[in-house]
């Protein structure tokens, strides 16, 4: 099957289509990657985004879920155009769509129990109207309701691409949020580990965005960051952050990480006199403290870490990586054939087709779900996509 896979992760800076194709041999999918493109949001709607998330309205979250499925469903049919296809080529596309909320620890509620919950919004009913193609989304809460945290769902992506039959891999994906796979020599899906590790490009981004007036979106390519120098009084108090000591499953957003932390760093920053240069290079330095505290959940060797996600683009970061995790060789989705920036949508192209084939894709023992579950929900194309796709499955 040809699959559109769209995502856009915690940062809110845009849409990432995916255009793959996806063959199952031996029970095992196979991927092969078409096309990619970015739509990028514009700087003013990614800070309503932010807003949103924060203290939305009911009137402005209804009126952004169909926008952005609007924007979706323009990335979609924009990649399908770069690969040279039509929308008639395509058999399905898989939308992640933009998360404004994720409550994994929940709220008690009577005669209920813990109710967890999340929302992405970027109607999928829009994407598929406007290209014609069954598209596949919602795809966090299915785990929820099964009383997992709704993510992190790539791992299943991660094992199907970087599994290794002698070397134990680490598999780390630095978006808005960083999260981490542990893959045992010779492990699949069942064996893997994952979880949330915290910071990723969020912090830094939103701390950039605050001292340039909105003038700049991030730090490009750590260059700030590196000319600073890390306080090591200020990093061992992000190190205490709370989130890091817990016990996986385990899995955060802009409610831990967003702008309440953003301005307590900031005004800790103008106390002290500290430099925005110093500030960036000690959050770049926490982001990777953070990831390299994940090995005290990991009990196999590991032998490599492999890094994508926007944050590869960071070399603070990076370099912070590399020295965390030293001798430990650290490499890129790149440096394995993969592109960093067009996995994540490739994951949810990959979570699509399964789903479209009845296979269960979340993994219980990393969201903490009683059971394996379909996830998501599955809306109509128009009436010959379904044929086509009908005679395809079958």
């Amino acid at each position: 099957m040809k699959v559109v896979g769209l995502m856009s992760g915690t940062s809110a800076d845009g849409v990432d289509a995916a255009l793959v194709r996806i063959i199952r041999r031996n029970g095992k999918p196979r991927i092969t990657p078409v096309a990619f493109t970015a739509l990028s949001y514009p700087r003013s709607l990614q800070q309503r985004i932010v807003e949103l998330s924060l203290q939305g309205r009911v009137g402005e979250i209804c009126h952004m879920n169909t926008y952005l499925g609007e924007l979706f469903a323009k990335a979609a049919l924009r990649v399908i155009q770069q690969a040279k296809h039509r929308p008639s080529d395509i058999d399905l596309i898989g939308s992640h769509g933009q998360t404004i909320q994720h409550l994994p620890k929940g709220i008690r509620e009577p005669g209920i129990g813990l109710v967890r919950s999340t929302l992405q919004i970027g109607e999928p009913t829009v994407i598929a109207e406007r290209t014609g193609i069954t598209t596949v989304a919602n795809f966090r809460a299915r785990d929820m309701a099964a009383g997992g945290e709704g993510a992190p769902l790539v791992p299943y992506a991660h094992a199907i691409a970087f599994c290794h039959a002698r070397r134990g891999r680490l598999v780390v994906n630095i978006g808005g949020i960083s999260n981490v796979t542990y893959l045992p020599p010779g492990g699949g899906v069942a064996e893997l580990h994952a979880f949330d590790t915290g910071p990723g490009n969020m912090v830094l981004d939103a701390i950039v965005r605050e001292l340039t007036n909105g003038q700049r979106a991030y730090d490009v390519g750590g260059r700030w960051a590196r000319k600073g120098v890390v306080n090591r009084r200020l990093l061992t108090d992000l190190m205490a952050h709370p989130f890091l000591a817990r016990r996986p499953p385990k899995s955060t957003g802009r409610e831990e990480f967003g702008a309440p932390l953003v301005r307590r760093l900031l005004a800790k920053q103008r106390k002290v006199r500290m430099s925005v240069e110093d500030l960036l290079a000690t959050c770049a330095a926490w982001t990777a403290e953070a990831i390299g505290s994940s090995r005290r959940w990991v009990t196999g060797d590991i032998h490599e870490v492999i890094v994508g996600g926007g944050g590869v683009y960071n070399r603070a970061v990076m370099a912070s990586l590399r020295q965390v995790f030293a001798p430990t060789p650290v490499l890129t989705f790149d440096d394995c054939g993969w592109s960093s920036k067009a996995f994540e949508a490739t994951a949810f192209a990959l979570l699509a087709h399964d789903t479209y084939h009845g296979q269960c894709t979340n993994v219980p023992q990393v969201t903490g779900a009683h059971h394996p579950v379909l996830l998501g929900s599955i809306v109509p194309g128009a009436p010959q996509m379904l044929m086509k796709g009908a005679r395809r499955a079958g």
